[in-house]
């Protein structure tokens, strides 16, 4: 029940940030919700792999490097997904840090519960 609430709870961060910025674009509602489940998956799946193999870097930027992973999870979820545009890697490090700040506002409501 609760993976649910989270997945639409980024949906409707996907949906806010495609409204505030300019060069980031969702088609509809469904892909908006496709676009939560993906960057989920390539945040479970993708982005330890890349962590590992970036690690030395990470290290060298005291783990500002984790910033452009993320971003490019952001692009990276923009390839897969046709009714999903991020124009340029900027725009993808800006979505990635206030769609970060969005869910922890977010989730937060879900931790009330206990």
């Amino acid at each position: 029940m609760k993976l649910i609430l989270r997945v639409l709870l980024s949906t409707i961060a996907v949906v806010i940030l495609s409204k505030v910025l300019p060069n980031v674009s969702v088609d509809s509602y469904q892909t908006a919700v496709i676009v939560a489940v993906v960057i989920s998956l390539l945040n479970f799946i993708v982005k330890p792999i890349m962590v590992i193999l970036t690690f030395p870097i990470t290290i060298v930027t005291l783990g500002l490097f984790l910033l452009v992973i993320n971003a490019a999870i952001i692009l990276l979820a923009d390839h897969f997904i046709d009714g999903f545009e991020v124009n340029g890697f900027l725009w993808a490090l800006l979505f990635s840090l206030l769609l970060s700040f969005l869910q922890s506002i977010l989730f937060s409501f879900l931790k009330k519960d206990k």
